[in-house]
């Protein structure tokens, strides 16, 4: 079936043990055949040849697309490296994806359990589940605390690192706690990209993430994808795909699965500086609340050592107010002023705003990318004292 991690890829019998920087260049490539490229181009196509009865795959561009299915192997071998049978599906945004697994499993009279701290579009789904007589249930990342209201709830929905919180919750010990209460359990993975978390791993039954993010990393795409072990799970997901139509185009899919090659590479270049920068911003008088998961007296750092490979490229902190935080922005001649984050080039926002965050009018979401760290330190610390020169 397309989009199914089938064996077609890499195959870690054949090859043994490879690491994620072969994976991820590897990763949902076809059997080389003789005189074509290694990643075959976008298939444009509304429609396919379809003489009798519709047997295969592709049969009409709403419902399958080649392109699609090499970059749904792709992610499928990094969200579960060896494993047979995991299926993901990819959307048209982040938020197709989260859609698709909250609409396909709930229905009227279900609940579900949220964080209240997750990304700031999610209250616009709350409000439309609510509409369809879905109970939402809310409660903070940190602390394991949504399990005090998961009694009786048909699907946990976790966020973790929370955006732009960076709160970690365990997710095994909250999939054991859902599946004995006889719920699902989904992940949103999107900061943590599956170089960094795998879900499935942890017990989870769907990997949900925005590639839009770290996955492709210029900040060019839009796009998501679902991934879980279930194949009737799987088909539900699917059948949403299909009704809305919420499909990402091949164009995009390609460029999506020629940019997992340098996954590894950017993760890794982007995780060593965040760190390095969090270390410069801890010491330094004008920031508060710093946050970033690597950080060993960071209060997640604890959970997020035992379940995460890399600790993302996202450093959170505040300022002392909205006026310093905007002096600080417009000092920065290396970060772009702008929302979203995981791309090479890094970013940073006032994230208050938007308005749909609970955080101080200072809070600052960084989003560190491939800049030479030294030069990007060194930009971040003349903003800083331009900031304060200012106030």
């Amino acid at each position: 079936m397309s989009g199914t991690h089938d064996g077609e890829g890499l195959r870690p019998e054949e090859t043994g043990p490879i690491g994620d920087g072969t994976r991820a260049v590897r990763a949902g490539l076809p059997e080389p055949v003789k005189y074509e490229p290694t990643l075959p181009g976008p298939v444009f196509a509304a429609h396919f040849h379809l003489p009798g009865d519709p047997t295969g795959p592709y049969t009409y561009g709403r419902d399958e697309n080649p392109t699609w299915t090499l970059l749904e192997r792709a992610i499928g071998e990094l969200e579960a490296p060896g494993e047979t049978g995991v299926e993901t599906l990819v959307f048209a945004s982040g938020m197709a994806a989260i859609s698709a697994v909250l609409f396909s499993q709930l229905r009227s009279g279900d609940a579900v359990v949220v964080p209240d701290d997750a990304y700031q579009a999610l209250p616009l789904l709350h409000e439309q589940l609510r509409a369809y007589g879905v109970e939402v249930r809310t409660a903070p990342t940190r602390g394991e605390a949504q399990l005090s209201v998961l009694d009786g709830a048909k699907l946990l929905w976790l966020e973790t690192p929370s955006n732009p919180g960076l709160d970690v919750c365990d997710v095994r010990r909250m999939v054991r706690a859902a599946h004995e209460a006889g719920a699902l359990v989904a992940v949103d993975n999107t900061l943590a990209t599956p170089l960094g978390q795998r879900p499935l791993e942890l017990g989870a039954d769907f990997s949900v993430a925005s590639d839009t993010k770290g996955m492709t990393g210029h900040g060019d795409i839009l796009l998501g994808h679902v991934s879980c072990r279930d194949p009737r799970r799987a088909a539900e997901v699917r059948r949403w795909r299909k009704i809305v139509g919420a499909i990402p185009g091949p164009m995009e899919a390609w460029l999506a699965h020629r940019s997992l090659a340098t996954l590894q590479l950017r993760l890794d270049r982007q995780c060593a500086t965040a760190l390095t920068l969090a270390e410069a911003l801890l010491a330094h008088r004008d920031v508060t609340g710093l946050r970033y998961p690597g950080l060993p007296g960071d209060p997640s750092h604890e959970v997020a050592a035992r379940q995460m490979r890399r600790f993302g490229s996202v450093v959170s902190f505040v300022l002392p107010d909205r006026a310093w935080a905007d002096r600080f922005l417009d000092a920065l001649r290396l970060v772009d002023d702008a929302t979203s984050f995981g791309g090479v080039r890094s970013t940073a926002e006032r994230r208050g705003r938007w308005g749909g965050d609970a955080v101080p009018e200072g809070f600052v979401r960084f989003s560190v990318g491939a800049e030479d760290p030294e030069d990007l330190l060194a930009d971040v610390l003349q903003a800083l004292d331009t900031a304060a020169k200012g106030a």
